[in-house]
C-alpha cells in the first residue's frame, strides 16, 4: 500500500525536495509523478494514479524547481507567457555514485485566475533492457533488425514504447558491427553507457545539439549511421524527418502515439495535407518492415502490467499488396492483412484473459473496440455497391425490373413504365 511521501517540507519544495520524491518514488515502483500547481502531486503506479503529497506545491515552487533541473533561466518565462511546452531530461545522483534518469514535460495550464505550470516526469533506466526480458513473440524479433528500411513501435502514453524500441537498439549495439545514432527531444535511454559496444554509437538531443529534425535527418546523410532513432514522431516535422530517415538506405526506428498497426498508418497520413497524402503513403509503404504496437494492461491482482501486442511485418509481398491498394481502402485492407499476415490485439488479449492477466472489464472494452472497427475491405465493397435487379417475377403494370445480368444501378427502380415511355395521351 503507498502512503503519502514522508518527507514532505512543511513550508516550501525546494529543488532538493522534488528530487527526493523522485527518488522515493521510483523505490516504490513508480512509473509517472504527475505536479500541478495548486493540487497535491500525484503518482502513476502500476498504471493507477495516487496523491502523494499531503498539501498543493505552489507555481514558484515548480517554476524555480523547474530553473534549477533544466539550468535554464529563462524556462520559467515561456511557460507563464504560453508560448509552448517543453520538453526536458533529468538526472539525479543517488547513493553510492548511481544515477537515475527521467523524462520531463512542463506545459502551461490554468491556476485560478493566472497561468501555472504542470510537470510530468517519466522514469527512465540508465540502459534499457534486453529484448529477452521483454517476452517479445518470435514474429517480432524475426523483422526487428532490417537492413533497411523503418520499423514503428507505436502504443498510447505509458504503453511502453520506448522502453520496447530502446531495448531493440541496445541489441543492435551489442551485436555490433553497425553504427547507431540517435535524434530525440530529450535524449531518454543512454545507449553510450552500454557495455562492450560493438560499434559506434552517438546522442544527440534536439533542440540543444541540433536545431530539429530535418536538420537530423540532413545529419544522418553525412554522418553514415547504419541505424538511426527518431525519437517520439509526433507531428509533421518528426515524421517528415522519419520517412526521409529511412529513404536514405538505413534502418529507421521511431515511435508514434496510436492504438493499433491500420491507426498508426492512418494517423501518419493525416498529419501531413491532403495533397500530400498519395506521396507520402507510397514512401512510407515501401519503408516500412514492422509496427508493432502495445498497451500494457494493469494485472487484476493491482500488481504489474501485461503487455499486449498487435503486430504486422511489412514483406515485400505484403508492401506490393499495398501499393497497388487505392488510398481510400488503405486502411481497410491494412486491417485485412493483421489479421491475416500479423497478430490483432484480440488475440493476446484474449489469451491473457483466459489466463488471468487481465481483468474482465479490459478485455471486453477491448472486444468491444474490435466490434467497431470498419468493416474488411471486401466486405464494404460489397455492403456499399448497388443493388442489381433480378429479371423475374415481373411487377404489376406501372412497373419494370431491369435484369440481374445486366450492370449495376443506384436503387432508382422499380421505375414506372410511364416515366420511361411518357404519358399516355
Amino acid at each position: 500500500m503507498i502512503t503519502l511521501f514522508p518527507n514532505e517540507p512543511r513550508v516550501r519544495w525546494e529543488h532538493t525536495d522534488l528530487n527526493d520524491l523522485l527518488l522515493w518514488g521510483c523505490k516504490t515502483g513508480m512509473s509517472d509523478l504527475n505536479l500541478r500547481s495548486g493540487d497535491r502531486g500525484w503518482m502513476r503506479l502500476h498504471g493507477i494514479w495516487r496523491a502523494v503529497t499531503d498539501r498543493a506545491i505552489s507555481a514558484d515552487e515548480l517554476l524555480a524547481g523547474l530553473e534549477r533541473m533544466t539550468r535554464n533561466n529563462s524556462v520559467a518565462a515561456m511557460i507563464k507567457s504560453g508560448q509552448k511546452d517543453y520538453d526536458f531530461a533529468h538526472l539525479i545522483d543517488a547513493a553510492r555514485g548511481q544515477r537515475q534518469r527521467f523524462r520531463g514535460n512542463a506545459v502551461p495550464v490554468a491556476d485560478g485566475y493566472s497561468t501555472g505550470v504542470k510537470m510530468v516526469f517519466r522514469t527512465i533506466s540508465s540502459i534499457p533492457p534486453r529484448v529477452s526480458e521483454l517476452g517479445l513473440e518470435q514474429a517480432i524479433l524475426d523483422h526487428a533488425f532490417p537492413d533497411t528500411g523503418l520499423v514503428l513501435v507505436t502504443g498510447v502514453m505509458g504503453s511502453g514504447k520506448s522502453t520496447m524500441i530502446a531495448a531493440i537498439i541496445r541489441e543492435i549495439i551489442e551485436r555490433g558491427g553497425r553504427s547507431v545514432a540517435t535524434y530525440e527531444a530529450p535524449i531518454e535511454f543512454d545507449f553510450t553507457a552500454i557495455p562492450n559496444p560493438g560499434g559506434p554509437v552517438s546522442q544527440s538531443a534536439i533542440p540543444e545539439h541540433l536545431a530539429d529534425f530535418l536538420s537530423a535527418t540532413r545529419n544522418s546523410t553525412r554522418t553514415a549511421p547504419d541505424v538511426v532513432l527518431i525519437g517520439e514522431s509526433r507531428d509533421r516535422e518528426t515524421l517528415r524527418g522519419m520517412i526521409e530517415s529511412a529513404e536514405i538506405g538505413v534502418a529507421a526506428y521511431s515511435t508514434v502515439h496510436s492504438r493499433s498497426v491500420p491507426a498508426t498508418i492512418s494517423r501518419i497520413l493525416h498529419t501531413f495535407p491532403n495533397e500530400e497524402h498519395t506521396q507520402i503513403a507510397a514512401t512510407l509503404i515501401s519503408s516500412l518492415r514492422l509496427i508493432v504496437s502495445q498497451r500494457l494492461i494493469p494485472h487484476p491482482s493491482g500488481q504489474g502490467r501485461t503487455a499486449l501486442r498487435e503486430y504486422l511485418p511489412f514483406t515485400a509481398e505484403i508492401r506490393e499488396r499495398l501499393l497497388e491498394t487505392p488510398l481510400d481502402r488503405l486502411i481497410q485492407v491494412t486491417e485485412e492483412l493483421v489479421g491475416t499476415h500479423g497478430q490483432s490485439m484480440m488475440i493476446p488479449a484474449r489469451a491473457a484473459y483466459d489466463e488471468g492477466k487481465i481483468p474482465r472489464d479490459r478485455y471486453l472494452a477491448i472486444e468491444m473496440e474490435y466490434k467497431k472497427r470498419p468493416p474488411k475491405a471486401k466486405e464494404q465493397q460489397e455492403a456499399t455497391a448497388w443493388p442489381a435487379y433480378p429479371l423475374f417475377p415481373m411487377m404489376p403494370y406501372g412497373t419494370v425490373w431491369l435484369p440481374q445480368s445486366s450492370f449495376r444501378m443506384p436503387p432508382l427502380f422499380p421505375v414506372s413504365l410511364p416515366a420511361l415511355c411518357g404519358e399516355a395521351r
